[in-house]
C-alpha cells in the first residue's frame, strides 16, 4: 500500500494515474484537502482504498500495518505565498513528521522539493553540490530549501532515517490535471486559455539584456515524464538522494507558444508580449536547466518528451476534449 500525499493535486494525481492505468496498482491511499472542486474532478476517475483528510493523516497512519511507502507531494507550492507561518506548519512541520514516521517505521520517503530552491541559478542547477550555498527568491522555495537541508543535516549527523529517501527538484511541470491552481498553473494552460477567450497569447516581456522578448528560458517537463521518475525511484528502493527532475535541456517560452499556436491551428502571429508584473521583476528566472547527470546515473534511461510532443499531448488528449482531466 501507498500513501500519497497532496493525491489530489496536479502532480500527486498524475502518480495515482500511472499506478492505476500503467501499473494496475490500486492500493492507494489518497490525502489532502478537497479546497478546490477541480481537485475533486482530479482524482474522479481513480481507484484507490481511502481517501484521508491532511489533519487526521497521523491518526490514519496509526491504524495501518503494512505501508510500502510514503509519496509526499503534499505543500502549499504558491510561490507568492508569504505567510510563513503556513508555510512553516505544511511544507516544513509536516514534512518533518513525515520523515521521522518514515524513519521510525521502516517506510521509504519520497518527496516533493523544487527547482525554486536554486534562487536565481547563479550557482547553477546542479543536485549534487552544497545546498548552503543557495538563495531562493521566495518564501516557498525558502521553505523547500530549508526541508532539502535539514534532510541532509539529518543524513550527515547520523540521525535516524527512512531507509529509502529521495527528494525531488521538480523543474517546470505542466500537463493535465493543473486546472485548479490558478496563477500558478503553468504557461502553457494559460496560453491555452488566453487564446481560447481571447485569440492571442501573452508572453512577459524581457527586462534582461541578454534575453530578447519570449527567449527567456525555462526547462519544462511535462507532469507523465516527472511521474515516470518518481516511479523508477519508487521501483528502486536502494537509490536515495536529491534529484533534479526536468529534461536537461532548457527551452524558450516562444517555443512553447509556438507549440501551442500550432495545435490550435494558429501561428507565433497571436504572440503578444507584456510587461512583467511588479512583484515577480526581481524574483524571475530568467534561465532555468536541469543537471539531470545524478539520476541518469542512477540508471534512469527514459528519454523525456520536447515541448512540442508534450504540449501536443497535452492539448489533443486533454484540454481540446470534453473531459480535461487524466
Amino acid at each position: 500500500m501507498i500513501i500519497l500525499t497532496g493525491g489530489a493535486g496536479m502532480i500527486g494525481s498524475m502518480i495515482a494515474w500511472h499506478l492505476n492505468t500503467i501499473l494496475n496498482d490500486k492500493e492507494i491511499i489518497i490525502v489532502d484537502e478537497l479546497n478546490h472542486p477541480r481537485k475533486e474532478k482530479n482524482i474522479a476517475k481513480r481507484n484507490f482504498l481511502e481517501f484521508v483528510e491532511k489533519e487526521k493523516m497521523f491518526a490514519f497512519l496509526k491504524t495501518q500495518k503494512k505501508i510500502n511507502a510514503i509519496i509526499h507531494m503534499g505543500a502549499i507550492s504558491d510561490t507568492t505565498e508569504n505567510n510563513f507561518n503556513n508555510l512553516l506548519f505544511s511544507n516544513i512541520r509536516f514534512s518533518q513528521q513525515l520523515w521521522s514516521y518514515c524513519a521510525s517505521n521502516k517506510i521509504p520517503f519520497i518527496y516533493a522539493s523544487s527547482a525554486a530552491t536554486y534562487g536565481l541559478g547563479e550557482h547553477g542547477y546542479d543536485d549534487d553540490c552544497e545546498l548552503h550555498q543557495f538563495s531562493p527568491l521566495n518564501a516557498y522555495g525558502y521553505s523547500k530549501h530549508f526541508f532539502d537541508c535539514w534532510v541532509k543535516n539529518q543524513i550527515s549527523d547520523n540521525q535516524i532515517a527512512p531507509p529509502q529517501w529521495c527528494g525531488l527538484k521538480f523543474f517546470n511541470v505542466y500537463g493535465p490535471n493543473e486546472y485548479h491552481k490558478g496563477r500558478m498553473a503553468s504557461v502553457v494552460y494559460h496560453a491555452y486559455s488566453q487564446f481560447k477567450q481571447d485569440g492571442i497569447i501573452k508572453l512577459f516581456k524581457s527586462n534582461h539584456p541578454d534575453f530578447e522578448n519570449g527567449m527567456q528560458l525555462r526547462d519544462f517537463i511535462y507532469v507523465k515524464d516527472a511521474v515516470k521518475c518518481v516511479i523508477f525511484l519508487l521501483q528502486n528502493s536502494h537509490i536515495s538522494g536529491l534529484f533534479n527532475v526536468g529534461t536537461g535541456k532548457a527551452q524558450s517560452f516562444k517555443l512553447l507558444a509556438q507549440a501551442v499556436a500550432k495545435n490550435l491551428g494558429s501561428d507565433d502571429t497571436i504572440i503578444r508580449y507584456v510587461n512583467m508584473p511588479d512583484d515577480l521583476n526581481d524574483k524571475y528566472q530568467y534561465y532555468t536547466e536541469a543537471s539531470i547527470k545524478k539520476l541518469r546515473e542512477s540508471h534512469y534511461t527514459d528519454d523525456f518528451m520536447n515541448l512540442d510532443h508534450g504540449v501536443t499531448d497535452y492539448l489533443q488528449n486533454y484540454l481540446l476534449t470534453n473531459d480535461k482531466h487524466a
